[in-house]
C-alpha cells in the first residue's frame, strides 16, 4: 500500500474519530439540557401546584368569612326593662344568650356567645357580656381605673352613637386592654339613671362585632 493511501486512511479515521467524539459530545449535552430542562419543569410543576393551592385555600377563607358575616344578618335585639333604663341593643343572629333580669345586685346579667353560651364554671372568653348594677357608676370606673394603673388598660370618654345630643345624657367610659388577667377585650361603663350598665366583649374575637353591632346600636333611658 502506497504512503499516500495510508495517509488518506488515517485521515479518515481521524475524521471518523472526531465525528464520533463530536456525536457522543452533542448526545451528552442534549440529554443533559434535556435532564435540566425537565428536571426545572418539575420543579416549576412542584411551585405552581403549590401556588393553585394556596390560592384555592385562600380564597376559601375569605369566602367563609364573607359567609360568616352575612350569616350574621340581620341582626337580633335585647330590650331590657324599664326598671333598668329600657337598655337596648342589637347582636348578631348566630349568637344565642343567656339572661337574668331582676336579681337584688344586678338588674341584668346577660351573656352572649356564637351558637351556644359556655358554662360560667368554663372561665370562657364570652363574646359579649352585659351588666346593669345598682353601684355608683363613679366606683365602677375608679375599679377600672385602678386596674388601669395597673395592668395597661385604656381609658377613654364615651357615648354611644345614637344616644349623642340625647338630653341627661352623660359621657361614659371605654377601657381597652387586658380587663382580666387571662383576657383581652373592651368595657364601656355607663351612668343609667341611678345605676350603671357595664357592657363588654372579653375577647379581641368579637371587638367587631362589639364596636360594628352592638354599641352603634346602643340605647338607654338617661
Amino acid at each position: 500500500m502506497s504512503k499516500s493511501s495510508e495517509s488518506g486512511l488515517a485521515s479518515s479515521a481521524l475524521i471518523i474519530v472526531l465525528l464520533a467524539l463530536v456525536l457522543v459530545g452533542s448526545l451528552a449535552f442534549g440529554f443533559w439540557a434535556f435532564s435540566g430542562r425537565q428536571d426545572y419543569k418539575n420543579k416549576a410543576d412542584v411551585k405552581i401546584a403549590a401556588a393553585v393551592k394556596a390560592a384555592k385555600e385562600a380564597q376559601a377563607t375569605e369566602l367563609q368569612k364573607q359567609f360568616d358575616e352575612q350569616s350574621k344578618s340581620p341582626t337580633k335585639s335585647y330590650q331590657g326593662p324599664v326598671t333598668s333604663g329600657s337598655i337596648a341593643f342589637s347582636y348578631p343572629k348566630t349568637w344565642s344568650a343567656y339572661i337574668d333580669e331582676g336579681t337584688n345586685n344586678q338588674q341584668v346579667n346577660a351573656y352572649f356567645h356564637p351558637d351556644k353560651v359556655p358554662g360560667f364554671n368554663t372561665k370562657s372568653a364570652y363574646a359579649l357580656r352585659v351588666e346593669m348594677l345598682n353601684t355608683d357608676y363613679s366606683q365602677v370606673v375608679n375599679t377600672l381605673s385602678k386596674q388601669n394603673k395597673e395592668g395597661g388598660l385604656k381609658a377613654s370618654a364615651y357615648i354611644p352613637p345614637k344616644m349623642v345630643g340625647v338630653t341627661n345624657v352623660q359621657p361614659g367610659t371605654r377601657f381597652d386592654g387586658p380587663i382580666a388577667s387571662d383576657k383581652t377585650g373592651a368595657i364601656v361603663v355607663i351612668k343609667v339613671r341611678d345605676k350603671t350598665l357595664k357592657i363588654y366583649t372579653e375577647s379581641t374575637d368579637y371587638l367587631n362585632d362589639f364596636d360594628n353591632v352592638v354599641l352603634p346600636s346602643l340605647t338607654y333611658l338617661p
